[in-house]
């Protein structure tokens, strides 16, 4: 059995990428993007996203040459997660609230060949690019990368910034174009970087395999049924959205994008279009508390909520369910996206409220697509006992774990 190979018709590497294009032809007139009045289905997004790649080639974008993006959950973010990698780069999704400082070492350290900004963003990266130019320290090889302007799709601003403007991107590029073919999963799909809290952001990179399936160990371990509705609360430059900015295309979703995550918005959204599912820290579950009586909408069916980034309360969590959210919650890191879950179990059902939520604020199974998990005392490398009191170190090991720090071969061993 060892003898017999791999070929074309057995083996074609694992990428997200493809989640798109099924999602074209199965799904292809269900609406795939929802933002205030701009619609898209999953045919028009496919679309736009090969055209997209097209054009992007035109910056002569190759293989890991990096495209990053500082801008909010817009359609613009949400398709440049396919675009990028169809035309064979690498997106970076830059954390808005960063500081400029930090924003120009992600560019000189990723050599991003593209920066496309949100209009929102432009002084926030103009004083990026200023201190790029200023730096005694660079070389004197930089090369800036071409900027490209977002403007809102909705009500253009008629900013100017850069070269380009997004939408004439997609305009000119090609639809009928053939995309990059990933030949090798272990390839670089996303270079995504740490907060930079305690020391410079460090550039994580992952890959096609990783992030093919951690979507869907995220789509098993949620239990995401097909055609969700999803609510973009989740800022897409937190490991691409914990993978789901390619995750919901599996499922034939519809993504509600939001530019402000402000109680008003997602409460609107989340009755408008009948939200079945979203993403966030535990400070969204304050601000919706905290919503002014106008601001609140009746939410007719639950909405399944993934919440991480920080432990939860208990007494938050109890505070949720009359609203008519259910959560669940997740742990992960920038390193290993979302790692493991509080995999719920039926028998708890018929526990109290309370202890029901004080069992929603723990976590510690990890997903299906992540091999093996456990907390070790690190000075003797013994599992620590699981009685949610003894302090240990999370070890995690498996296939959505990331290739490694970009620039830095030692940071990761």
């Amino acid at each position: 059995m060892d003898q017999l190979p791999k070929c074309d018709a057995n083996y074609v590497p694992l990428t997200p990428i493809n989640f798109l294009k099924r999602a074209a032809k199965v799904y292809g007139n269900r609406l795939s993007v929802v933002y205030e009045r701009t619609h898209f289905t999953w045919q028009q997004t496919y679309e736009r996203c090969l055209r997209l790649a097209d054009s992007l080639r035109s910056f002569n974008i190759a293989k890991n040459d990096v495209v990053s993006v500082l801008a909010p959950n817009i359609p613009a973010l949400y398709e440049m997660h396919f675009a990028v990698p169809m035309a064979g780069g690498v997106i970076n999704a830059i954390n808005t609230r960063l500081n400029p400082n930090h924003i120009a070492t992600i560019l000189r350290h990723s050599e991003a060949k593209v920066f496309f900004v949100d209009y929102q963003y432009v002084k926030l990266a103009r004083q990026a690019l200023q201190i790029m130019m200023t730096t005694e320290s660079i070389s004197s090889t930089l090369v800036l990368p071409s900027v490209v302007l977002i403007d809102d799709i909705e009500s253009p601003t008629g900013a100017v910034f850069g070269e380009w403007e997004y939408e004439q991107l997609v305009r000119k590029g090609n639809p009928g174009s053939i995309p990059y073919e990933v030949h090798d999963e272990w390839d670089p799909i996303a270079l995504n970087y740490t907060s930079g809290t305690t020391s410079e952001p460090k550039g994580v990179v992952y890959s096609h395999r990783g992030v093919f399936l951690g979507s869907l160990g995220i789509i098993i371990g949620w239990e995401i049924e097909n055609e969700p509705v999803y609510l973009w609360s989740l800022p897409m430059f937190h490991c691409n959205g914990w993978t789901l900015a390619w995750g919901i295309a599996a499922r034939g979703g519809t993504n509600v994008c939001l530019r402000n995550t402000t109680a008003k918005d997602m409460y609107r959204n989340i009755a408008q279009h009948k939200v079945t599912h979203m993403c966030c820290a535990p400070i969204v579950f304050n601000i919706l508390l905290e919503a002014k009586p106008e601001e609140r909408r009746e939410i007719s069916s639950p909405v399944q909520v993934l919440v991480g980034g920080a432990p939860p309360p208990a007494p938050l969590l109890e505070k949720m369910k009359p609203l008519g959210f259910h959560v669940t919650h997740s742990y992960g890191l920038t390193e290993v996206g979302p790692a493991l879950v509080c995999e719920w179990q039926a028998k708890w059902n018929d526990l109290p409220s309370q202890d029901q939520s004080k069992i929603m604020a723990r976590q510690g199974i990890n997903t299906v697509a992540l091999a093996h998990m456990d907390v070790k005392d690190l000075s003797t490398m013994i599992s620590v006992p699981w009685d949610g009191k003894t302090m240990g170190e999370i070890v995690l090991r498996g296939s959505t774990v990331m290739k490694g720090y970009f620039k830095d071969p030692t940071g990761h061993r």
